[in-house]
């Protein structure tokens, strides 16, 4: 099978190459790959793909606040963009999306047929490429997921893993809730969906929840570290964009197909330990 990946040099884009070594792929990255310009469709259909994996984004949450035009600009026009040219070519199209396309006023987790309502310019942007790459291209799949970390890149994970060996002490939100997810788990699950017929809208986490604050304990407990961790409120944290306080998502669709993603708590886990393997293996070469 021929894949198109935009935003293949992304960390899910990274980690998502390493599970499709089988087939034919090709590598779409900015800036040779820019969703702002009119090329877009003819960049998607001259390597003639059987299916596109729709990675690139403005993913600057705070900066879309600031800049909410270029968001919608890169997130939707965009995606139209691919999703049109992905019809035209004939191919299927997973659309990569976010939790951040709920308000988190639920109380209990979100599934597929939820109303989206987001609080924030790049949930706004991220919800209106769904709705264009639906309409655009009936193959889609649209794959929300959420709290995403890995090897590459810059990510929750990584930046509480330096700055808990550079201060003394940190201070973390602890009034939000969702689900971390690893994506080495996700690239998985991606690649499980190609040999699905689903279409429309599937949530694809970790499963279990936390918030931010005891997302960052685990982290701090698996380095062996005893920098304590202090919990504050998303005010205290000043942040430009409004998040949901609840946006723990429900992998219904999912799960009916037959696939899962492991418990955040197991595959954090894993992930620490690997890191730690390759840091020792640095350390010694």
């Amino acid at each position: 099978m021929r894949i198109l990946i935009t935003g293949a040099d992304g960390q899910l884009g990274r980690d998502l190459q390493l599970v499709l070594k089988g087939h034919t792929l090709i590598r779409a990255v900015w800036p040779e790959f820019d969703l702002l310009n009119t090329d877009v469709e003819k960049q998607v259909l001259a390597p003639r793909p059987d299916a596109v994996f729709h990675l690139a984004a403005y993913t600057d949450v705070d900066g879309a606040e600031r800049e909410p035009s270029k968001a919608m600009a890169v997130n939707a026009e965009g995606t139209e963009r691919v999703a049109r040219a992905v019809d035209k070519a004939g191919a299927r199209l997973i659309y990569l999306s976010t939790d951040y396309v709920f308000d988190g006023r639920k109380a209990s987790p979100y599934v597929e047929t939820d109303e989206p309502n987001p609080l924030n310019a790049y949930g706004r942007s991220k919800l209106e490429g769904e709705r264009r790459a639906l309409a655009c291209c009936p193959s889609t799949l649209v794959v929300r997921s959420a709290w995403l970390y890995g090897v590459h890149g810059k990510n929750f994970v990584n930046t509480i893993t330096r700055l808990a060996s550079e201060q003394s002490a940190l201070r973390v939100v602890a009034d939000q809730r969702g689900c971390p997810t690893y994506a080495g788990d996700l690239a998985m699950a991606l690649a499980r969906m190609l040999d699905t017929d689903l279409r429309g809208v599937v949530h694809a986490t970790g499963a279990g929840d936390c918030t931010w604050y005891e997302f960052a304990c685990a982290i701090v407990s698996l380095m062996g570290s005893r920098v304590p961790v202090y919990p504050i409120t998303t005010a205290e944290a000043g942040r430009a964009a409004l998040r949901p306080s609840y946006s723990v998502l429900a992998n219904v669709t999912l799960a009916k197909a037959g696939i899962t993603l492991s418990h955040w708590k197991e595959a954090l886990t894993r992930y620490m330990s690997e890191q730690k393997k390759v840091e020792a293996a640095t350390e010694s070469a």
